[in-house]
């Protein structure tokens, strides 16, 4: 990659590196926490970075335990449609939900949270799960001429790829860094995100 200028058009996109998604961690991903000494170093090469962090309420609609009976990787039927259960994880302003202590992305220009409202989760940097309330990303994105992503973080198989994925059906450039991902493959998730994300014209780097 070229080195880092004020006017390129290039953002790297950082998504979800928390505690509760790395080991120990509520919802860990195998593997979490080798990427934010990846990620470090990587950044450097980017002189646009924008993270991501995923921020619920303690009665989030998307845990289990919101549900009495329910258990974890269950599936219910929310209002726009079907819900995987989570452990609670990433709460507001609990030590799981904040960044890893290893992330330094000092020149971070944007930190989207997202997941905040209670009744719908949100797995996309663009879009909550109803697929049509958007986070903001995209008209900041357009509005500062950064049309070309490249997504690292957790987990490749939900994050990761609904932001792909969005970001291709709204018309950017998207590269997702294999190297700096990490994920948690429920029933075969992470080689069909793999299939559909390259389908959309997402390239694999």
């Amino acid at each position: 990659m070229p080195s880092a200028s004020p006017s390129e058009n290039r953002v790297l996109l950082v998504v979800d590196v928390q505690n509760d998604f790395c080991p120990g961690g509520a919802l860990a991903v195998p593997g979490g926490d080798e990427l934010p000494t990846i990620i470090n170093k990587l950044s450097r090469r980017f002189a646009h970075v924008i993270l991501t962090q995923d921020w619920h309420p303690e009665d989030h609609l998307s845990f289990a335990s919101s549900h009495p009976g329910a258990k974890p990787f269950t599936s219910v039927e929310l209002s726009y449609g079907p819900q995987i259960l989570w452990p609670d994880h990433c709460v507001q302003n609990e030590e799981g939900a904040e960044f890893h202590p290893k992330l330094k992305v000092e020149h971070c220009e944007m930190i989207i949270r997202k997941g905040y409202h209670r009744d719908i989760d949100s797995y996309s940097a663009f879009f909550e799960n109803d697929r049509t309330t958007p986070t903001g990303l995209a008209g900041y994105l357009r509005e500062r001429g950064l049309n070309r992503l490249f997504l690292v973080g957790l987990a490749t198989d939900f994050c990761i790829a609904y932001s792909a994925l969005d970001a291709r059906r709204l018309g950017f450039e998207v590269t997702v860094i294999e190297s700096a991902c990490r994920g948690i493959d429920l029933d075969g998730s992470l080689e069909a995100s793999w299939l559909q994300m390259e389908e959309a014209g997402v390239i694999r780097a």
